[in-house]
């Protein structure tokens, strides 16, 4: 279980059973959950208590962005971007992803249409058989850009739309040579 973005609990945690069942509910459903109330009425500590609670659910780790001290919203991208170690844009950058698609006639050519829609090149595209099943296959997929770029972020949110499966495994600026 990777819990490296969460601070250690230092205090024992008592009570509010309903809310932390709650909270698990929501964060089963949503990949981000947001906490509003007032100061001291344990947001925080209710947070990380279920965010430990299901650090197994998310393989790549579950953190905590520290935002109550952030007094220009124009931080907050900044913020999040930084607490994740979210690479910035180089201008000459890749995006690695893994996808897979329906056993369906023209599966593949849909999941090909946003990048080319939004003129998205393409560098890599490799094919590799799921265990899970025959003529199941997850596609590995390189393209140009950073999803910081309008075009690539449009891209990614129709390509996202069409597969069965999909995940960014992460983005790095290309080699200068």
């Amino acid at each position: 279980m990777r819990t490296a973005g969460l601070p250690a609990e230092l205090t024992s945690f008592v009570g509010r059973g309903p809310e932390v069942t709650e909270l698990t509910r929501l964060l089963s459903e949503a990949r981000l959950v947001t906490l509003n109330g007032g100061a001291g009425v344990g947001k925080t500590r209710l947070a990380l208590r279920v965010a430990a609670r299901r650090a197994r659910a998310f393989p790549d780790g579950v953190w905590l962005v520290e935002l109550a001290g952030l007094a220009d919203p124009a931080l907050v991208e900044y913020t999040v971007a930084q607490t994740l170690q979210v690479p910035e844009a180089s201008g000459r950058d890749c995006v690695s992803l893994i996808v897979s698609v329906p056993n369906r006639p023209g599966a593949v050519h849909d999941i090909l249409v946003p990048l080319k829609v939004h003129g998205v090149s393409m560098t890599r595209f490799e094919s590799r058989p799921s265990r899970s099943g025959q003529w199941e296959y997850f596609f590995y997929i390189d393209i140009q850009g950073h999803p910081e770029q309008a075009h690539i972020d449009a891209a990614l949110r129709e390509l996202r739309a069409a597969c069965a499966f999909f995940k960014i495994l992460g983005t790095y600026p290309l080699d200068a040579h």
